[in-house]
């Protein structure tokens, strides 16, 4: 059984049978991956606090070909993240990006993909403590990033449609149907469109080049919020609720 040696982070974990847990990793060599870790809940496990949510390390994974399962052999915990646990707001943002990217990620290796999860989950890491508009600005700019390296990063200066150039410093039709901005010829044509003003243009492009981004107030920060979770839906959804992303944008555990 080959053995897989790869930088790893722990997005989602639960108990498995009496003694194990069963993880969904995000690896820098294989994609998303599925584990088993065997005697995980004993006592005197090997893996200690190795398999806390969101830890980073290098894992060794025996891979069995044609099975969905593997079987973690270790796990070596560089950098634990606890900050992400001890304050709500970053919590329920680091949850949003792991669960955008245990949906979408899929189990290629890619390792602009796996930079751009852990850079999400560690400037979520830096907000500040018990400011929810901190945390949220850098989940999005960690989502955005997400989405950009899976390929799917909206058209901002260019009509998503035509391919005519736009004015950078203008507000324009933003269409998720037609993936980013359009033209005033084409936005004619197109319903169910949102006007995006100058201000969150020059946003988007912050977080999709992975640049950090101030934003005005808790208002704005909403609306990036809908956007975002409009665009995932149209070029991204499966037709499954997303649970932690709908925890993170309601601020209320009660209905996720």
């Amino acid at each position: 059984m080959p053995l897989l040696v790869t930088d790893a982070v722990v997005l989602h974990a639960f108990d498995y049978l009496e003694t194990s847990r069963i993880l969904r990793l995000a690896t820098r060599e294989a994609g998303i991956q599925s584990v088993v870790a065997k005697g995980a809940r004993r006592p005197r496990s090997r893996y200690g606090s190795a398999l806390d949510l969101f830890a980073e390390g290098s894992a060794q994974i025996h891979v069995r070909p044609g099975r969905d399962l593997q079987t973690l052999a270790s796990f070596d915990v560089a950098r634990s993240r606890s900050e992400l646990g001890a304050d709500l707001d970053r919590f329920t943002a680091a949850s949003a990006i792991a669960e955008l990217a245990l949906r979408f990620g899929g189990d290629d290796a890619s390792e602009s993909l796996y930079e751009a999860i852990v850079g999400a989950l560690d400037i979520i890491g830096e907000s500040a403590t018990g400011v929810p508009n901190d945390a949220r600005t850098a989940a999005l700019a960690g989502a955005w990033r997400l989405i950009a390296e899976m390929g799917f990063a909206p058209a901002l200066d260019i009509c998503g449609t035509c391919h005519d150039l736009l004015s950078p410093d203008e507000s324009v039709t933003f269409s998720h149907p037609a993936g980013g901005a359009l033209c005033p010829r084409c936005a004619a044509l197109q319903q169910g469109a949102r006007t995006l003003p100058p201000i969150a243009r020059d946003a988007l492009r912050g977080w999709l080049a992975g640049e950090a981004v101030v934003l005005a107030g808790d208002a704005e920060s909403r609306a990036h919020q809908r956007l975002l979770r409009e665009f995932v839906g149209e070029h991204l959804g499966d037709g499954r609720e997303l649970r932690a992303f709908g925890v993170w944008e309601r601020e209320r555990w009660s209905e996720a």
